[in-house]
């Protein structure tokens, strides 16, 4: 399978889930961008490395990067490499020179080491056709009609549950919103329950 390059475009705390962040991602050749919500103590892991501060003290992944460096292995990517139940996997590929191994891990601790080895992140087309997002410009009548649809929704006390009461073009109408105010948490659930009917 063909890999796609990603690269971190932002990390901002989630407006909905207390203690929880909004790590997105987009196509290095493309406008795709994929939204994943990581706790917080990976949001503090990627961003202390992404600001270059240096703790008094090593924190885990820092702790991986010297251990895999005394035994001298060297990490090649992170591949981003499934995504089941709305839930993404990830791998860390890495090489003792004599083999390359895969190893398991949560996307936002393989995006916390690989920061670290200064290495790319892939992801899988399969992955970004279901999850990534495409930002685009609304027209002044779809804005509009988004204002009605978002006018609906807090009257009818909008949650998640509410959306699959939606119609789909309002659906697609209220992620390109979502997508024009940066709001990627919001699209990450407009997009999930999209995926689910399909």
């Amino acid at each position: 399978m063909k890999k796609i390059k990603l690269e971190i475009l932002g990390l901002s705390p989630s407006q909905s889930q207390a203690g929880s962040f909004a790590l997105v991602l987009g196509e290095e050749l493309g406008n795709r961008r994929l939204p994943i919500i990581i706790g917080v103590f990976e949001a503090q892991a990627i961003a202390v490395q992404i600001e270059n501060i240096i703790p008094n003290r090593p924190m885990t992944h820092d702790l991986f990067k010297s251990f895999a460096d005394g035994m001298n292995y060297t990490l090649k990517e992170i591949v981003i490499s499934d995504l089941k139940e709305g839930i993404f996997y990830a791998k860390i590929v890495c090489t003792d020179t004599l083999r390359e191994i895969e190893i398991d891990a949560r996307p936002s601790d393989a995006i916390a080491i690989g920061l670290r080895f200064d290495i790319p992140i892939y992801t899988y087309e399969a992955i970004l056709s279901e999850a990534g997002i495409v930002s685009s410009s609304l027209s002044e009548d779809e804005d509009e009609d988004e204002e009605a649809v978002r006018e609906t929704l807090k009257t009818a006390g909008a949650g998640k549950n509410q959306l699959r009461d939606l119609a789909y073009d309002e659906l697609q109408r209220m992620l390109e919103d979502a997508l024009s105010k940066e709001d990627y948490e919001r699209a990450a659930k407009i997009r999930d329950e999209m995926g689910r009917r399909n």
